[in-house]
């Protein structure tokens, strides 16, 4: 549990769903429908932080061009009005398939593939699902870090780790936030 003894979970969080600890304090997941769709938005969301931390990372250590928090002022030569024309309809019909699957068979999916595991990794195992939504956890806070830390300090998150080796008194999270007026302007 999250608060120790002699403090109890809320009788709604019984351990039963991967990664329960007991933090419910606003009683959101109360509602059996609702906890389960809570917990598939978190396995979503996680997924996606976890692909999106590796990108960054990856697309940093290759050295590719722009930068990930450039890459939304970059002309890539399509009209606005005919990406939004094109990518609203596209993923409303995506996002609409998904969350109806989901509610008729209760797993994630794509389009009229549910549970979508192209590779055959899904596991029924406790301990897999255990350890994925651990790493979801840490991967969402990791993206929230390194997109602070890229407001703040004006680098991706390799680039920021060397300058703290390199100068760990020089270069820290108390020496950036007094640079934080310099950095925004």
């Amino acid at each position: 549990m999250w608060l120790p003894a002699p403090y109890k979970a809320p009788a709604h969080l019984d351990g039963t769903v991967a990664g329960d600890y007991g933090f419910d304090p606003l009683g959101l997941g109360s509602d059996p429908t609702r906890l389960k769709y809570y917990q598939e938005a978190e396995l979503m969301n996680a997924r996606w932080a976890m692909m999106a931390v590796a990108g960054i990372v990856g697309t940093e250590i290759a050295g590719i061009e722009p930068r990930w928090w450039e890459a939304g002022t970059e002309d890539y030569g399509f009209p606005p009005q005919a990406l939004l024309a094109v990518q609203l309809p596209v993923m409303g019909y995506l996002e609409n398939k998904r969350i109806q699957g989901w509610l008729a068979t209760g797993s994630s999916g794509v389009n009229e593939t549910f549970p979508f595991d192209p590779m055959g990794m899904g596991s029924k195992d406790e301990k897999m699902k255990l350890k994925e939504i651990k790493n979801g956890r840490a991967a969402m806070i990791a993206f929230v870090g390194i997109v602070v830390q890229g407001i703040v300090y004006r680098e991706g998150p390799v680039a920021a780790l060397k300058d703290h080796v390199a100068n760990p008194f020089g270069c820290n999270m108390a020496t950036n936030i007094m640079n934080i007026p310099v950095n925004l302007a």
